[in-house]
């Protein structure tokens, strides 16, 4: 099974190269500053779960691709999108399969779009990882990673299965869910809470907590945005809150999302991808979501300070 990851950045770099180092059929679709390096020094993964060194990994730039991939993996920042399908396009037969792991739901419908249904599987991961100043890949929290895929009308096809008995040997958490619409929705409503929480408030969730009413605000948020997936027929499961809920609660807690940090970086955000779309879908089920509300324009005055 032929596959292509798109971008060998942070998120594309790790599950690209344990895929590699597998023994994996794995092409990296990258810019001309990326291929330099990868030529250069291998793809290199520092990581706790084992340091390695890809020397010379199979990489392509868009203007040479050719080819077409069983399973394109797509890794992405959701304002990239538009960018990412022209360059992989070529890539794309009657029997790709296309695994996309952005933030939110919005993709989904512009990938539809482009290349069928049919062609789109539902997908997500779960990982900290970032580039250092060497631009090694590294893996900041090793226990936690994972990489889950499906088809979006809860079946588990035939090409489902085959993805998943190709990824195992990565040891990279990956899993076929017959749930994948459900498991995305969970996801974008951790995300969107975290992410407009500790963005707002310029702060991890432990300061947070210990601020006046900032328990009420984080949990208020996450009722928001649980409110939103059920009215479009995903009600975060029990497990799911609970989990959120402690997460949200830990006194003294460091996390944040990466879009907080990403603001502190003075980076592009996914504000309309992760905040600003979960609240178009509240207005459109008239639920009220103040709070997010709030935390939006946050962002969209912190993207009119950047230009």
């Amino acid at each position: 099974m032929r596959i292509l990851v798109v971008g060998a950045g942070a998120i594309g770099g790790y599950f690209g190269g344990r895929l590699l180092q597998a023994g994996r059929d794995v092409t990296f679709l990258v810019r001309p500053r990326r291929a330099a390096e990868l030529a250069r020094d291998g793809l290199v993964i520092k990581s706790a779960n084992g340091d390695v060194t890809l020397k010379n990994p199979a990489a392509v730039q868009a203007d040479k691709l050719n080819e077409k991939f069983d399973v394109v993996l797509l890794s992405c920042k959701a304002f990239d999108l538009d960018d990412a399908i022209k360059s992989f396009a070529p890539a794309v037969g009657p029997q790709t399969a296309i695994i996309p792991l952005l933030n939110g739901m919005r993709h989904l419908d512009v990938l539809d779009e482009k290349f069928g249904k049919d062609r789109v599987l539902g997908g997500l991961c779960g990982i900290a990882v970032t580039l250092d100043e060497h631009r090694h890949v590294v893996q900041l929290t090793p226990v936690f990673q994972s990489l889950t895929f499906g088809e979006r009308d809860g079946t588990m096809s035939n090409r489902v299965r085959a993805i998943a008995e190709t990824f195992a040997p990565g040891n990279i958490g990956s899993q076929a869910s017959e749930n994948v619409m459900q498991d995305m929705w969970e996801k974008w409503v951790l995300l969107a809470t975290i992410a407009g929480s500790t963005s707002l408030m310029r702060a991890p969730v432990g300061h947070i907590l210990a601020a006046p009413g900032g328990r009420d605000f984080m949990l208020g948020v996450r009722d928001e945005c649980s409110a939103v997936a059920k009215a479009a027929d995903y009600a975060p499961r029990e497990a799911f809150l609970t989990r959120l809920t402690g997460m949200l609660t830990t006194e003294g807690s460091p996390l944040t999302a990466s879009m907080y940090r990403d603001i502190k970086a003075g980076a592009p955000v996914e504000a309309d991808h992760i905040v600003g779309d979960m609240i178009a879908r509240a207005d459109a089920a008239k639920v009220p979501v103040p709070k997010l509300r709030t935390a939006y324009t946050h962002l969209k005055a912190y993207e009119r300070q950047r230009g």
